[in-house]
């Protein structure tokens, strides 16, 4: 009998991957990574402990919860604020799933003589005829969640299981209330764990104060190097130009605003407008019709390959490409640069590629084949 410890958020996906798991055969554990902790007391919409222990003992299974916050804050939450402060769109979701998810869950696996780890993912992991591993999108686009798995690993991938990926939301669904799991219609999470009501800019803020006292605090005894005394700085009010330079007004802050953003500008030049780029050099954000949006080429650094070991400098690949989660991949065409960065040409021009966001690639059989930031 092999052995998995499933990921386990609390959420009706998770519970089903170890239901289905179990029925297959499977001995099962359930294992969740404690990663962030609100303020309020209560627990984080990916970590949620007591419903992951109810699921466990509904299905019988051990379940084991890790702390992860020191790691988490320091892997995922640290460099989702500095990019923000870069005048970048992160997507920590992506960060966290290649250096904190995965790896706490291995290393658990390992200690405990597992033979996998599983997810609730809605993907398909498979071994290609040219020995490397990928991951291919779910049987129904509306929950493909591949985007969100480009930058693990071919050892992370090879010890994987992803059920899910043959099934809707629906179907899920059904098959938790078949099974009596208590969290057959809990409502599904839509934010950032950590962002839960989408102000990112507010959290910013909240969270560079902590930081900096914390920095502060442990300069003061002598505690820690002076490294650990830098502080953030969250720049406050600059101006919206436009593509000229020409100042328009006055805005909030650069952390309040992300490529393509329409509402909630706060400035009324009696046509609609847009944030076509963040500027943190200067503090200003540039504003332009929609048109002025759109683009061929779009450059992507720090790539990951999935299916492919890798393109040489020069080499150009067909592929699908998407600049975002809900954008529906296109034609483009991979060209590898002399500096490892990959420039993407779309047949189409496509609209706010974000610095920060991630660009993942597919081919014609809608596995992944890498992807890589953009900037």
């Amino acid at each position: 009998m092999k052995k998995v410890l499933v990921g386990m958020s609390g959420g009706v996906d998770s519970a089903v991957t170890a239901y289905l798991l179990q029925k297959e055969g499977y001995e099962v554990c359930g294992v969740t990574l404690r990663t962030w902790a609100p303020d309020d007391g209560s627990e984080g919409r990916c970590c949620e402990i007591d419903d992951a222990r109810r699921i466990s003992n509904t299905l019988g299974i051990r379940f084991y919860p890790l702390n992860c916050l020191a790691e988490f804050s320091q892997k995922v939450v640290d460099p989702f604020v500095q990019s923000y402060l870069r005048g970048e769109t992160p997507n920590p979701c992506i960060e966290c799933n290649r250096y904190l998810k995965w790896e706490r869950m291995l290393y658990a696996a390992k200690v405990m003589g597992a033979d996998y780890v599983a997810t609730g993912h809605y993907a398909h992991v498979l071994k290609l005829e040219n020995g490397r591993y990928t991951v291919k999108k779910a049987n129904y686009a509306a929950k493909d969640q591949t985007y969100m798995l480009y930058k693990l690993t071919q050892e992370q991938l090879a010890a994987t299981l992803m059920p899910l990926g043959k099934y809707t939301k629906e179907e899920v669904r059904r098959i938790a209330e078949e099974a009596d799991l208590p969290v057959a219609h809990k409502p599904d999470s839509q934010e950032i764990c950590f962002v839960t009501d989408g102000h990112y800019a507010d959290f910013i803020e909240d969270y560079a104060d902590k930081k900096n006292a914390q920095a502060l605090a442990c300069a003061a005894e002598g505690s820690c190097g002076p490294s650990a005394a830098s502080l953030l700085h969250v720049p406050g009010p600059g101006n919206f130009v436009d593509e000229a330079g020409n100042v328009l007004g006055t805005h909030k802050g650069i952390t309040h605003y992300t490529i393509g953003q329409r509402k909630g500008l706060g400035i009324a030049l009696g046509r609609p407008v847009y944030v076509k780029e963040i500027r943190p050099g200067t503090d200003e954000v540039v504003l332009s019709d929609e048109p002025a949006l759109f683009s061929r080429i779009v450059n992507v650094r720090d790539v990951n390959f999935l299916s492919i070991p890798g393109m040489a400098p020069g080499e150009q690949l067909r592929a699908r490409a998407k600049v975002r989660y809900h954008h529906e991949a296109s034609p483009a065409v991979l060209e590898m640069q002399e500096d490892g960065c990959i420039r993407i040409t779309f047949d189409r021009p496509v609209r706010a590629a974000a610095p920060g966001q991630s660009s993942v690639f597919y081919d014609e059989n809608d596995c992944v084949i890498g992807g890589g930031i953009i900037f």
